[in-house]
């Protein structure tokens, strides 16, 4: 009865249904029920709508965000939407517990956006910068400790401090339908292509195709899918 109950609750705010391991008992069920729950009266308290938001979540410039029906916002996390276009994420995507999602770094120089598309699943501890822009495609997953930083400094000039220097916004755009490993970290101006998976611990930078498989420091093709 339980079960039933909750893949139909899932398939309401989700949009999606779910199959249950059968090892799982009556009691863990109800725990997540109960959790679920106070995350689903947060959001409704704090946003006006169906959204899951874990203990101690921090939200600034609530006015710049998109947050559609049924995503998940993990336990400790904080979505700061101060920028240019806002931080958006689509329906039925989470965010892993202890992540920052924070479009600008500065105030002297307000950061690009943040897009995360539908069914996105990012785990723990990701920390994703909007400066030059980020764009995530529909139904990615990335494992933890994810890494975006969509921003360089400059440092050509050998008398002047580094942090005085300026920097440079190319943006970073993730694919639709990826895999991302634990640990990987995306830097400035890479562009990953639809269908691709990116090995845990790979330091990306550069554009890549659709459908290959790539990993590395700094990450190469390995093979086509």
């Amino acid at each position: 009865m339980i079960k039933r109950l909750l893949k139909f609750a899932v398939l309401k705010i989700k949009g999606r249904s779910i199959v249950f391991d059968d090892a799982v008992r009556n009691a863990d069920l109800l725990s997540l029920v109960f959790r679920n729950t106070l995350a689903a009266l947060r959001g409704i308290i704090k946003l006006r709508q169906v959204v899951l938001l874990g203990k101690s979540v921090t939200l600034r410039s609530k006015y710049n965000m998109q947050l559609e029906k049924g995503i998940t916002i993990g336990d400790y996390s904080t979505l700061d939407a101060l920028s240019l276009n806002g931080l958006r994420i689509g329906a039925s995507s989470s965010i892993g517990s202890f992540s920052i999602l924070k479009v600008s770094g500065t105030l002297t120089s307000i950061g690009n956006k943040i897009d995360i598309g539908k069914n996105v699943g990012i785990g723990d501890f990701a920390h994703i910068g909007g400066a030059g822009g980020v764009v995530i495609g529909n139904d990615t997953i990335a494992g933890a400790y994810l890494s975006l930083h969509p921003e360089n400094h400059v440092f050509t000039d050998k008398q002047q401090l580094i942090r005085e220097q300026g920097v440079t916004r190319k943006g970073i755009i993730i694919g639709s339908n990826c895999w991302i490993g634990a640990k990987v970290t995306v830097l400035d101006g890479s562009q990953v292509g639809n269908g691709c998976v990116i090995a845990a611990g790979a330091v990306v930078n550069g554009i890549f195709p659709d459908n290959v498989v790539i990993g590395g420091v700094p990450a190469k093709i390995l093979k086509e899918i």
